[in-house]
């Protein structure tokens, strides 16, 4: 079955980090880019990184950069983003998805998602 798990949500103090992995299933992360966006009820889903799969250069907004860091471990088909110095205002469902180039870091011709993971920084 093709599919994208995420995992290693959870409740996480302000200042602390969250490491979230999405494995691939069915098929190879390793030949797409990937991207983790996040969604807060009510609001509009928003991209925070992207890694291509040509060089594996990776991107963030500005919200993000130096606390967020997107990476690929191929041996174990997933892709994980470390997130350092959490915020409140980070608490959202983070969803990873699969797609064919990164426009900054925004995942371009998006082809697959995941579920979703919940991550919750309380204020």
């Amino acid at each position: 079955q093709v599919q994208l798990v995420e995992s290693g949500g959870g409740l996480v103090q302000p200042g602390g980090s969250l490491r979230l992995s999405c494995a691939g299933s069915g098929f190879s992360l390793e030949h797409w880019a990937v991207g983790w966006f996040r969604q807060v009820p009510g609001k509009e889903r928003e991209g925070v990184a992207c890694i291509s799969s040509s060089d594996e250069s990776t991107y963030y907004p500005n919200s993000v950069k130096g606390r967020f860091t997107i990476s690929r471990d191929n041996a174990k088909n997933t892709v994980i983003l470390q997130m350092k110095r959490l915020k409140p205002e980070d608490t959202a469902v983070y969803y990873c998805a699969v797609g064919r180039s990164c426009s900054g870091f925004i995942l371009q011709h998006l082809e697959r998602w995941g579920q979703g993971t919940l991550v919750t920084v309380p204020s």
